[in-house]
């Protein structure tokens, strides 16, 4: 406790004399300790949880220590304020105002857990989304404009022609597979998917970005109205399904053999 109270006094002193002080523990403190930090208007908080005071560290910077023989202000982390609040029955500890924060905390209130779990969610993808286009570097027209314009690409005559044999019967079957998507998000929108792909594909052909308007139902440029994908997702997509259908031909390719293998009876066999 002097060690603390005099590293106080050395940091809290001068034009920082109205500042506070604050001490977090991960262990239990004892009221008697509590009191006399309390009396030198040091804040103590105790029972921290390991992974807060693993953020507490990227928020606040400073150095975590497991003695007092190390105190020095060089390990001491800045925030500008420290205060503790309630909301309903529970009480919380809010840490404000640091100087770099590379940590934050988000905080999500809702009338049932449902409701906070789907929040969760939506903040938690919505947070990867923005991680994957900084780490992508680049994003992709969104509300099914890509689909569109790839099935476009892939069925173009002059694309054609550099496939011989089955393999364009392969690439047709796989550009009319993209149209799946723009016609589920029309579908969820309450619109007729026929509808709403002839009018996709006639501005495609045009030579327009053109993805779907759930609002009105019709058609309309995602990036001026600031529809995305990741890059990353699309790409992923486009490898996962040509995958899975390549697997699910070659248990097809392995069943009709096993058929083939099997030898009819022979006349008067049981």
């Amino acid at each position: 406790l002097r060690r603390i109270v005099d590293l106080k006094n050395t940091v809290c002193s001068g034009a920082d004399k109205d500042c506070g002080f604050v001490v977090i523990n991960q262990k239990g403190i004892d009221p008697m300790s509590l009191d006399v930090l309390a009396k030198h208007n040091i804040m103590a908080l105790r029972r921290a949880k390991r992974r807060n005071m693993e953020r507490l560290q990227l928020c606040c910077g400073g150095v975590a220590q497991n003695s007092v023989e190390d105190l020095t202000p060089a390990v001491l982390g800045r925030a500008g304020a420290v205060y503790e609040h309630a909301l309903g029955e529970n009480k919380y500890t809010y840490v404000e105002e640091c100087r770099d924060p590379r940590s934050v905390t988000v905080l999500i209130k809702g009338p049932n857990g449902h409701v906070l779990q789907q929040i969760h969610d939506a903040v938690r993808d919505g947070l990867r989304a923005v991680k994957n286009a900084i780490e992508d570097g680049a994003l992709v027209a969104g509300a099914g404009a890509f689909q569109v314009a790839c099935r476009q690409h892939l069925l173009r005559p002059e694309f054609l022609h550099t496939v011989r044999g089955k393999a364009q019967m392969g690439i047709r079957a796989f550009a009319e597979a993209l149209l799946v998507i723009p016609k589920t998000i029309a579908s969820n929108g309450g619109y007729d998917p026929m509808d709403v792909l002839v009018a996709l594909e006639d501005e495609a052909r045009d030579g327009h970005i053109a993805g779907i308007d759930l609002n009105t139902g019709d058609v309309l440029d995602p990036a001026q109205e600031g529809i995305w994908d990741n890059y990353r997702v699309l790409r992923q997509q486009l490898h996962s399904c040509a995958v899975i259908a390549t697997n699910l031909l070659h248990v097809d390719e392995v069943m009709r053999a096993g058929r083939a293998s099997i030898k009819a009876p022979n006349p008067g066999e049981e």
